[in-house]
C-alpha cells in the first residue's frame, strides 16, 4: 500500500505481514469452501470445475504460506515462536489508532 493511501486509510501500520496474514486466511477458507462444494456436487462436469478450483486454493495455499515461513511471519513448526509472533501482532492491533469512519 502507498504511504499516501495509508495515511488517508488510517492504515499506515497495515504491513506486508497483515496482508499475507489475511490471503493466507481467504485461501484456508475457499479450500474448505471448494472441498465442501465438491461433496455435494450433483454431476461429473461440475465436480471437474470444482476440483480444479480446490487445486488452485490448495496452490495458493501454499505459496502464501512458504512466502510467510521465508520472511519469519508463520512459523508452522515452532509453535513458541509462532505464539510470540502472534502476541507481538496482537500488541500492534491493541495499539492502533481508530480508523476513521469517513474519509470526507
Amino acid at each position: 500500500m502507498n504511504s499516501f493511501m495509508e495515511n488517508l486509510t488510517g492504515m499506515n501500520t497495515m504491513t506486508d505481514q497483515v496482508v499475507a496474514s489475511d490471503l493466507l486466511l481467504a485461501a484456508k477458507t475457499a479450500v474448505r469452501n471448494y472441498a465442501y462444494a465438491l461433496t455435494e456436487a450433483a454431476t461429473p462436469d461440475v465436480r471437474t470445475i470444482l476440483h480444479k478450483q480446490l487445486d488452485d486454493a490448495i496452490a495458493t495455499h501454499e505459496k502464501v504460506t512458504n512466502y510467510m515461513m521465508n520472511k519469519g511471519y508463520y512459523h508452522a513448526y515452532n509453535v513458541n515462536e509462532q505464539i510470540q509472533v502472534d502476541m507481538k501482532n496482537a500488541e500492534t492491533a491493541m495499539n492502533l489508532p481508530n480508523a476513521p469512519t469517513s474519509l470526507l
